[in-house]
């Protein structure tokens, strides 16, 4: 695939067909490693070894016998209704 590095603002940037992204398991969000060589910059996935939060862990951290309550943060402010 052949790209033009065109300029973003203050920056320079490089847009990556669907196509390409897919090819290299690459979403949008992903974090990535750019690794600069001789004449060339690598993008690699960084490879998550876990998700930031797991359901099941954070559920087994409600105490036992935990009842949830109404909140109040005070009157309306604006046009809330309730």
């Amino acid at each position: 695939m052949v790209s033009k590095v065109q300029r973003w603002g203050n920056s320079q940037g490089l847009r990556l067909s669907k196509q390409l992204l897919d090819q290299a398991d690459i979403c949008v969000g992903d974090e990535v490693e750019i690794v600069v060589g001789e004449q060339q910059i690598l993008v690699k996935k960084i490879a998550l070894s876990k998700p930031k939060y797991d359901i099941k862990e954070l559920v087994a951290r409600i105490p036992k016998g935990y009842k949830a309550k109404e909140v109040t943060f005070g009157p309306a402010v604006g046009k809330e209704e309730w």
